[in-house]
């Protein structure tokens, strides 16, 4: 069993960057890919980014790339998400979830075992 819990959501002006960070519970985090995920109001679930049980690979979705960066700390049971230069269309709830992997692959899809509550990320143009 995992518990996640994000934080580090806000209100940020356009262009600005804030840092999401997804604190996870268990001995074994280094098992399970993260990704993040985000959801605007009246869309579905959509995914943002993910990082390898290893951090060794990572992916990004097409509309995020070279703005956000997700990394990993397993000493501290810890994930993130650093985006910059946002933009409105970034206005969403922020969501990490974790997936339980054998090998150091980066699941892009919805597939997740374990999800967080949400943090509510808000750009104002």
């Amino acid at each position: 069993q995992v518990q996640l819990v994000e934080s580090g959501g806000g209100l940020v002006q356009a262009g600005g960057s804030l840092r999401l960070s997804c604190a996870a519970s268990g001995r074994t985090f280094s098992s399970y890919a993260m990704g993040w995920f985000r959801q605007a109001p009246g869309k579905e679930r959509e995914f943002v980014a993910a990082i390898s049980r290893s951090g060794g690979d990572a992916r990004y979705a097409d509309s995020v790339k070279g703005r956000f960066t997700v990394s990993r700390d397993n000493a501290k049971n810890a994930a993130y998400l650093q985006m910059n230069s946002l933009k409105s269309e970034d206005t969403a709830v922020y969501y990490c979830a974790a997936r339980f992997e054998w090998r150091d692959y980066v699941p892009v899809t919805l597939e997740y075992n374990y999800w967080g509550q949400g943090t509510q990320v808000t750009v104002s143009s």
